[in-house]
């Protein structure tokens, strides 16, 4: 009963799982040309509907209220677009060396580049009692990436604007005619967008188990789990030190945010953007991983690090109190 109870909780994780082992069993329904048409499908219709449900579930009133901590957004987005990729990128060229699958590398430098997620940032910097993190812009991170990509900049910056901008902008205007109702009927947009993200990850390798010629060694995998795991907790570390330094003027509550906002990447975001960066390229697949595997690390991590670092707050905040002079 537990099992099933924790595998309805974790149905996403279990999703990934399924869409991944059903690519293998019958790659050719998902394959470009196949009956799911995913270049159409999924290439427009189904990463719209992603960035249409965020622009929709989007509350722009809290994130102008949220600008007011200029400090802490500005440290988020530098750490997250220029700090990370740019050691990453620097780790990566000690790893070119070694015998790592080279297409699971440059997966890890995607990673590198991807925003913090709107959800379990927010969600494990609230369970904390924190201050929520800043959406770092999509724009940029296609901008970074579509350098290394085979596709041309012209073909990416309009697909980014058709799939990505133009159903963000329309969700926003939407919101504003129905916010009453959807404040009202909560409708469950993380469900929505996780359920077509199955989708896409489905199609993305449905393309890799129909090409015999790509292989997957064990030992490029199993390293790759365990960088991922040193990255984050060496990040998590990093950032930690660097915020609560005496004068970093940021209060306990910024740390929690700084934490979890700075070294969490979207799974969400990533996905759909790698299929327009990386379109038609054979190895989508493997520079996917990475990124697939870097989501349920992440939960794992926070899951477990969240009442260390509550308590951690809360008696610093404390401390903070006793120490305030009484008027």
């Amino acid at each position: 009963m537990r099992l099933l109870e924790r595998m309805r909780k974790e149905w996403f994780m279990v999703g990934i799982v399924l869409a991944i082992a059903g690519a293998k069993l019958e790659p050719s329904i998902g394959v470009n040309g196949g009956p799911l048409k995913p270049e159409i499908t999924v290439s427009y219709i189904a990463v719209a509907t992603i960035f249409f449900n965020s622009g929709l579930s989007l509350k722009t009133e809290e994130l102008t209220s949220a600008l007011v901590h200029i400090k802490l957004h500005l440290f988020i987005q530098i750490f997250t677009l220029a700090f990370f990729p740019t050691t990453i990128w620097l780790f990566l060229q000690l790893l070119s060396i070694t015998p790592i699958n080279e297409w699971l590398l440059k997966g890890l430098q995607t990673v590198g580049c991807m925003p913090p997620p709107v959800s379990s940032a927010v969600i494990l910097t609230k369970a904390v009692g924190g201050n929520e993190g800043i959406v770092i812009t999509p724009m940029l991170l296609l901008l970074f990436l579509g350098s290394s990509s085979s596709v041309p900049f012209t073909s990416i910056f309009s697909q980014l604007f058709m799939t990505v901008v133009v159903p963000l902008i329309i969700g926003q205007i939407v919101r504003r005619h129905i916010k009453d109702w959807l404040e009202r009927k909560k409708p469950p947009f993380g469900a929505v967008s996780s359920s077509v993200l199955l989708m896409i990850i489905y199609t993305t390798f449905c393309d890799t188990f129909s090409n015999p010629n790509i292989d997957l060694d064990k030992f490029s995998l199993i390293l790759i789990l365990f960088i991922i795991f040193s990255i984050q907790l060496s990040f998590m570390l990093l950032t930690f030190l660097f915020s609560t330094r005496n004068n970093s003027g940021f209060t306990p509550a910024d740390t929690v945010a700084i934490i979890f906002c700075s070294t969490h990447k979207s799974l969400t975001l990533g996905i759909p953007m790698l299929k327009i960066v990386f379109a038609g390229h054979e190895h989508l697949s493997l520079i996917s991983v990475p990124l697939l595997i870097y989501h349920p690390v992440q939960i794992l991590l926070g899951s477990v690090l969240v009442p260390t670092i509550k308590s951690w707050m809360v008696s610093r905040q404390k401390g903070v109190k006793l120490t305030r002079p009484t008027v």
